[in-house]
């Protein structure tokens, strides 16, 4: 089967889903996972003193809850499925033959969720008075459950893209979801999105209850209650995913908190987390004994450091993975582990269904290079752009002339130097191509550059190529 390859550059196509990811988890975790028992807790305060102040209160924020979580929510959604599948459409297939009926379920669930979540609003007023009441919060019970499940099942999902545990050996669906980090993974994500929402809560009620400040003191004390209940579930269950991380991740997670230049401030990166959750943690503890005392910047703080730390999270749990996209069996650049051996005897453009070339000579060598780079690199790495070559080849053999036997040699070497990048899954001459389209990207008019560079773009916000694995 053909796959469609898109190239973002400048920006970079990893770029691409990690912003669109990070935004759906930020949205996901408090408001559409989190948020939903604490805003039952509230309605059931409501019935259980009489107050409808709580009722009132937690109407309003379900109505937030509902117009983010189905604006934002369902188009990052969305963006995730579309930007993996034109990104990397060989590891999202993978995962799709693999979860087949994991998704499958997954979306009957989600489906089940929103109409829960539109039954829950705009019942409220109908359903307000006597067993109608009780009605009405069991479908808000209902819905957390729902929304909960649906993490649970994404989490299978991304554990194994950490950690296939024995499907390599015994490919079946069980064998990938009960791998030895979904347990640890889930716990760790569950008490995160409750903790956050309790966060979430506490900024919406400094805008709703601004003008109600004994009632406001009531709704903080609770909301910090439930935030601290829920913080010390969450450090202790990040230790235990902490330790489940395979070694080999583990070691990159001082490049995945800050950079490779800024490895070494890593330790301080842990400081600053570690004093985002202490300041978490003191607010919480004065919501607690002072609630009339906590000044309304003080309740949008530590949301704020919530959503930092969880976006962090993202992104460090997305690096340290490297060199795979889905562990032990893909790596990032969408190319199976066992197939390399294959390429780089055979040369991968033999394989690629509708590159320019699909073998090296002297009369292509700068498109054949760049259809090189645009299977085995181009998931992670641009041009000149984000993440670009020329500046990662300019840091390693600075502005002098580049040596190509030198580079050659580094790149074919590179997952032994560099343990967070794939090898090079090409054969001799498509390495040689690669190294003369890069060393033409420095300089594109260089004496070196013949007619044939005119066919290859230097740098463009899009660019498509097209490939195909070894059949599965």
């Amino acid at each position: 089967m053909d796959f469609l390859l898109f190239h973002l550059d400048g920006m970079g196509d990893r770029m691409l889903i990690a912003v669109v990811a990070i935004i759906h988890v930020i949205v996901n975790h408090p408001m559409a996972v989190g948020i939903y028992p604490l805003i039952a807790l509230l309605e059931f305060a409501g019935i259980r003193t009489g107050d409808d102040r709580f009722d009132s209160l937690a109407k309003k924020m379900t109505f937030v809850v509902f117009v983010i979580t189905t604006t934002v929510g369902a188009l990052t959604g969305v963006g995730i499925w579309f930007s993996t599948a034109i990104v990397s459409p060989f590891a999202i297939g993978s995962l799709l033959r693999v979860f087949f009926w994991g998704w499958a379920t997954e979306w009957i669930v989600f489906i089940a969720e929103v109409v829960l979540l539109l039954i829950y609003y705009l019942t409220w007023d109908r359903w307000h008075e006597g067993r109608a009441k009780y009605r009405h919060l069991a479908v808000g019970i209902v819905l957390s459950i729902s929304s909960w499940a649906t993490m649970a099942i994404i989490v299978a999902i991304l554990g194994f893209m950490m950690s296939s545990g024995t499907w390599t050996e015994h490919p079946s669906f069980w064998s990938a979801f009960l791998n030895p980090l979904y347990v640890p993974q889930l716990a760790f994500r569950t008490s995160f999105a409750m903790m956050a929402a309790g966060l979430f809560a506490w900024f919406l009620t400094a805008f709703f209850t601004s003008h109600d400040h004994e009632f406001r003191s009531k709704v903080v004390r609770r909301i910090a209650i439930w935030t601290m209940v829920w913080l010390v579930p969450c450090l202790v269950s990040a230790l235990w995913y902490w330790s489940a991380v395979p070694e080999a991740m583990a070691t990159q997670v001082g490049v995945g908190l800050m950079t490779v230049r800024f490895a070494d401030w890593s330790q301080k990166a842990i400081y600053v987390v570690a004093g985002a959750i202490g300041a978490i943690a003191v607010t919480a503890v004065l919501g607690i004994i002072w609630p009339r005392r906590v000044p309304r910047f003080a309740l949008i703080v530590p949301f704020v450091i919530g959503i930092w730390m969880l976006g962090h999270f993202e992104r460090v749990r997305e690096f340290i993975r490297k060199p795979y996209v889905i562990a032990d069996y893909m790596y990032s650049n969408g190319v199976r582990v066992q197939d390399v051996p294959l390429y780089q005897k055979e040369g991968i453009l033999t394989y690629a269904a509708f590159a320019s070339a699909n073998e090296v000579t002297e009369e292509n060598m700068l498109v054949a290079g760049h259809d090189v780079f645009m299977l085995s690199c181009s998931r992670c790495h641009t041009t000149d752009g984000m993440n670009g070559l020329v500046q990662k080849f300019e840091v390693l053999y600075g502005d002098g002339p580049w040596d190509p036997e030198q580079m050659k040699n580094f790149v074919r070497g590179i997952h032994i130097s560099r343990p967070y990048m794939p090898p090079f899954p090409g054969n001799q001459a498509e390495l040689e191509a690669l190294v003369q389209y890069i060393r033409h990207l420095r300089n594109p008019a260089s004496p070196s550059a013949n007619k044939q560079a005119e066919m290859v773009p230097v740098q463009r916000s899009g660019e498509l190529a097209f490939a195909h694995p070894v059949s599965e």
